[in-house]
């Protein structure tokens, strides 16, 4: 899922620096991103391989829906697109963000074996140059799936030079967990970043993955 996007710590920056704009009540956006391999709550979804991926959004006094993709690669050559589709509402309420949703993995050669819902919800709290995060998806069961559910915490920081750090865990319910580490830059027109990314697998250790993820993405 759109794991390469704007991250906290960015939209920390483009906050601080059109503060006191009016939001408009109906928003459209749309993101891309060229990734050196597209990781997933730790995992490889493109086989070590760069991956292409864009998005759509669409935001109407807190609701919002979008759809996103990107090309996979998983090593049985039966699917190369993941497509997401999600929906949901966020707000504020006493200085603390929240969001709760619904979201649409489709993988469109592999309906019955990869396929799968989930629901979820969000906290976050933003200071100045500060940020925190947490999240907790919860698999939907089907006659032919029964996914995992899964939690992540986060945090990121704003630094001089419009660079920002971030950092986050997260557990795979009898999969396995993850930690990241990573540095951002924004630019004009787009943003930069560069990840460390560890994944230790519950059962197999052979499974276990290091990576480091270097991104390029864009805003319209």
């Amino acid at each position: 899922m759109k794991l390469v996007k704007l991250s906290l710590s960015v939209v920390l920056i483009a906050a601080t620096a059109f503060a006191g704009e009016e939001k408009p009540d109906f928003g459209v956006s749309a993101n891309m991103a060229i990734t050196s391999n597209y990781i997933w709550r730790g995992m490889t979804q493109s086989n070590n391989s760069p991956a292409v991926q864009g998005g759509v959004d669409f935001e109407y006094k807190g609701l919002y829906a979008g759809v996103w993709g990107s090309n996979v690669e998983f090593g049985d050559g039966k699917n190369s697109l993941e497509a997401d589709l999600y929906a949901g509402y966020k707000d504020e309420l006493a200085g603390v963000g929240f969001d709760i949703g619904a979201i649409q993995y489709v993988y469109p050669n592999m309906s019955n074996e990869y396929n799968f819902a989930e629901v979820y919800f969000g906290l976050s709290k933003e200071w100045e140059k500060f940020a925190l995060s947490a999240k907790y998806s919860v698999g939907v069961e089907t006659d032919d799936l029964n996914p995992e559910d899964f939690w992540e915490v986060g945090a990121t920081a704003v630094l001089p030079y419009e660079m920002g750090i971030e950092a986050g865990y997260g557990e795979y319910h009898n999969i396995g967990s993850y930690y990241s580490v990573g540095l951002n830059r924004s630019f004009e027109k787009f943003d930069v970043s560069v990840a460390y990314i560890d994944f230790n697998h519950d059962i197999d250790s052979g499974a276990d993955e290091e990576n480091i993820v270097a991104t390029v993405s864009f805003a319209f």
